[in-house]
């Protein structure tokens, strides 16, 4: 059965993909600058980029109203500001096990939010496939101890991490709706522009000349990576795959970042790969796939069912 929309599936998976590769680049950036810094200078550089390549693609696009602009400053403050703030707090004072499950929570919450505010068709299959996916990313994130998740319970940490779940998820909802008017580019570079803005003062606090001076070539290319791949280019694809399959569909894809985030450390650390990491791979890729073919079986059936009235 021919699959749909297998170049969205391909670029969401790659946007997954290079996500996981940031926690490589984050943790190389962040050796001499301060995280808020990192993400300042991470879509600034994103901005740069994106705006003049807005203006070039897009030189008729929709000028935004008053409720155009609120929209959009809301992306900005919710998957770039907030999704940042949160995150970086996350990662510096809750247990690792903890803050790395930001990404497996991520697609169940947009899933149901997509359904609860968009309107978006669920069917069983499709949430057995996220639940299978959901649970691969949770057994490599807990190194094939999901147990673990109980015995470190629940501490006031949780609600910077639910903080930064609502963020990402709520950032994905809103996405959807501003595609409707606008383009997966226009609503990432207002998003991007936003964002930087609202990031802005906490960098000038945070930022020090002398940080920027101890910073070596390995930190900025770092960042020239967080910038550039994975803000301006991935995140275009990232609203590109939720316009043409859903939000709830484009988010099984999040569960690759796991994956992709220790094969770049097998490279980058010399950490080590384990049957974990495969079972858990294999749990991700067997949920993306039955999510995507129970999508493409809900689509198929009514034009069988046409052809068979001819």
């Amino acid at each position: 059965m021919p699959v749909k929309n297998i170049k969205t599936y391909i670029l969401l998976f790659l946007t997954a993909t290079i996500w996981g590769g940031a926690f490589v680049a984050g943790k190389i950036a962040t050796t001499t600058l301060h995280p808020v810094s990192v993400a300042f200078f991470r879509f600034f550089g994103a901005s740069l980029i994106l705006f003049p390549l807005l203006y070039w693609k897009e030189p008729n696009r929709p000028t935004p109203t008053r409720k155009d602009w609120v929209v959009l400053a809301l992306l900005g403050l919710t998957g770039v500001f907030l999704y940042n703030i949160f995150f970086f707090i996350a990662t510096k004072y809750a247990p690792i096990v903890k803050s790395s499950l930001v990404i497996a929570v991520n697609a169940p919450l947009i899933t149901l939010l997509s359904a609860l505010f968009l309107k978006e068709k669920l069917n069983g299959r499709s949430i057995f496939g996220m639940l299978l996916a959901v649970f691969g990313a949770v057994y490599i994130i807990t190194n094939g101890h999901p147990s673990i998740l109980i015995e470190i319970g629940v501490a006031p940490i949780d609600l910077v991490l639910a903080g930064a779940c609502l963020s990402w998820s709520t950032y994905s909802v809103i996405g959807k709706v501003a595609m409707k008017k606008y383009s997966p580019l226009a609503a990432t570079t207002y998003a991007t522009g936003f964002g930087t803005l609202f990031l802005a003062p906490f960098a000038l606090y945070y930022t020090s000349f002398t940080s920027v001076k101890m910073s070596g070539w390995d930190v900025w290319l770092s960042v020239l990576y967080v910038a550039v791949v994975v803000s301006a280019i991935s995140f275009v694809w990232w609203y590109n795959g939720i316009q043409k399959v859903g939000a709830s569909t484009a988010s099984v894809f999040i569960n690759v970042m796991p994956i992709s985030a220790t094969v770049m450390g097998t490279i980058f650390f010399n950490e080590h790969l384990t049957i974990t990491h495969i079972v858990g791979a294999a749990f991700v890729f067997s949920g993306i796939l039955f999510n995507i073919y129970s999508k493409q079986e809900k689509v198929m059936f009514p034009l069988i069912k046409k052809g068979a009235n001819i």
